[in-house]
């Protein structure tokens, strides 16, 4: 029972620190807030994040019972969350500017013309992004039937949060102690354990369809 816990709890807090970015997130708030006074910046990095937790919330408590309502199995949608995972996984290990949890260039465009990024791009998509979204539903179907494991798999999300908040609040400190290759390293031994649980994923997902399946 602990070991199956504390797999749980290792597999959800990887998953969210690869898909989140916290490191990547920091940097590029940094970047959009340079001009922002002290106090400006801590409030939206601490408004960002609240909401961006509240999304995840949201997905992790209604995935399964969304998935039951569209008839999606959940070997179907490990395997599928696998392939996304291993995508962004692949994407990281590379170290260009993901797609996944970054604003893109008309996005980031208009963000510098914002007086408040908070909601947008900051909670969405730079924290609560697509990988991190999808991730949260799968984590949760995993859970599913077991309090415990899906209030582990919530717990793990908000130390993720409690993370990206303390890196927002030093964003601009831990920007120039990283530097870029300090950030690409960490975003590319994030990527490598993704791919591993991504890949994980697809192999839970096609053992649990049955397809392979000796009669």
């Amino acid at each position: 029972m602990a070991d199956a816990v504390l797999e749980t709890a290792v597999r959800a807090f990887t998953t969210f620190f690869a898909t989140v970015g916290p490191v990547d997130v920091a940097a590029f708030y940094a970047v959009l807030t340079t001009s922002a006074p002290a106090q400006r910046r801590r409030a939206m990095a601490i408004k960002g994040t609240v909401i961006a937790t509240f999304l995840l919330l949201i997905f992790i408590l209604c995935g399964r019972p969304l998935l039951d309502w569209l008839g999606i199995s959940l070997p179907a949608l490990r395997a599928a969350g696998g392939i996304l995972l291993l995508l962004l996984a692949i994407d990281m290990v590379a170290a260009p500017p993901s797609h996944w949890s970054s604003a893109t260039k008309a996005e980031a465009d208009e963000a510098e013309t914002r007086e408040d990024i908070a909601v947008f791009p900051l909670a969405t998509p730079l924290i609560a992004g697509p990988g991190a979204l999808g991730a949260a539903v799968l984590l949760s179907a995993e859970a599913s039937g077991s309090l415990l494991h899906e209030l582990v798999v919530v717990l793990m999300m908000m130390a993720v949060m409690v993370l990206t908040l303390g890196l927002l609040l030093a964003a601009a400190r831990v920007h120039r102690l990283l530097g870029v290759t300090g950030q690409n390293l960490i975003s590319r031994v994030a990527g490598i354990l993704l791919a591993a649980l991504s890949v994980q994923f697809i192999f839970d997902g096609i053992r649990g369809s049955g397809i392979f399946a000796v009669h």
